[in-house]
């Protein structure tokens, strides 16, 4: 039986050769590989400044720092989202605010205005599974209410709205490189993408123990720099990024067509272009499909099981969490089928036999 699995990276010749001259070159944190990743990535997200960093996790931290973040500070996030996105603003002792989600899984903005309260600082709106979320709503309402965006694009490498690149628009924004993503670098590593001077700045110190020159250190910082070997595969991974998302992009239009009639698809609204990190489907007797796919090789993935205001390490640090029904119904309903930048139709028709066979429709 072979076996499918629900990601892969891109691991090529020119990736193993680009990772050889980087290990071969003697130099190996925030040297000329990582500096050219950072000026190849701003350009290709549409900003002045791409720092790079071992995380989007550190990443995100380093970005609240630069933006002073404070304790008792709250920020609107959807609460279906990875744990790794809220993080960050708790070291800081900010509070996330959990809104619902629509139906394309991003946060529902006709709920942001009534989560809102003197407290309030910014909006987190996340581009799940590699949809954008509503960015007129959430821009209208943070210009109305003096509040900050921050894109989180840990999954949306390549995705657009109304045109845009994600991770354009916002005071900042943050990208994941972990191995699944659209973007790899085959490991840990994330990047800010901001046009702030200041606050690119601030990040680039920060994650290098406070300094710019080698022995002048400037503020209390971290150890949270990247690599040469890990910018060249990223390198190399950016350049072959739209054509993998296009593939992508073709087997999510295959799944939407097979799969019409025995499962819920993923919506694609038509201000987007999405990128399908992950595919997306609700169905009934969730457990027992991923059980039958798994005996037939096919391996799948819920993303997520527990929403985050429902945390044990959430519920026992706050007490006014909000019931989110949407979110609190979908995470029983939702499985990731299979999807990444090589995968064949022929892979993905066995996908929709299997499922078509357990629904009996085959």
């Amino acid at each position: 039986m072979q076996k499918i699995p629900l990601s892969k990276s891109l691991v090529n010749n020119e990736i193993k050769q680009a990772a050889l001259r980087a290990l071969e070159s003697g130099w190996y944190i925030l040297a000329k590989e990582c500096e050219a990743f950072e000026v190849e990535l701003a350009n290709y997200i549409g900003t002045k400044h791409a720092i790079l960093s071992s995380s989007l996790t550190a990443g995100m931290f380093l970005l609240h720092l630069a933006m002073g973040l404070r304790p008792d500070d709250e920020v609107i996030v959807p609460s279906h989202t990875a744990f790794a996105g809220i993080e960050p603003m708790i070291h800081c002792g900010t509070k996330p605010v959990f809104v619902d989600v629509d139906k394309t899984y991003c946060l529902d903005t006709e709920q942001l205005e009534r989560a809102i309260t003197p407290r309030t600082v910014g909006i987190m709106p996340v581009h799940l599974y590699g949809h954008p979320a509503n960015m007129d709503r959430v821009f209208e309402i943070a210009q109305k209410h003096h509040l900050w965006v921050v894109e989180d694009c840990a999954q949306s490498q390549g995705a657009k709205y109304k045109g845009k690149m994600v991770g354009s628009m916002g005071v900042a924004s943050g990208f994941s490189f972990f191995p699944s993503k659209n973007l790899t670098v085959l490991g840990d590593g994330g990047c800010i993408c901001t046009n702030d001077d200041k606050i690119a700045d601030k990040i680039r110190m920060l994650r290098n123990h406070g300094r710019k020159e080698k022995y002048t250190h400037e503020m209390i910082g971290f150890n949270l720099r990247f690599n040469e070997i890990q910018a060249a595969v990223g390198r190399v991974a950016l350049r072959h990024l739209d054509a993998l998302n296009q593939n992508r992009r073709k087997i999510a239009a295959f799944y939407n067509e097979r799969l019409c009639g025995l499962v819920d698809t993923p919506p694609e609204m038509p201000w987007a272009t999405a990128v399908y990190h992950m595919y997306v489907i609700r169905v009934k007797r969730r457990d027992d499909l991923a059980k039958f796919l798994r005996q037939r090789g096919i391996d799948t993935g819920i993303h997520y099981p527990v929403p985050n205001h429902k945390q044990p390490a959430i519920t026992q640090k706050y007490s006014d969490l909000p019931q989110l029904p949407k979110t609190e119904q979908i995470v029983d309903e939702i499985l990731s089928l299979p999807i990444h930048g090589e995968l064949s139709i022929e892979d993905a028709k066995t996908v929709c036999d299997a499922i078509a066979e357990f629904y009996n429709k085959k």
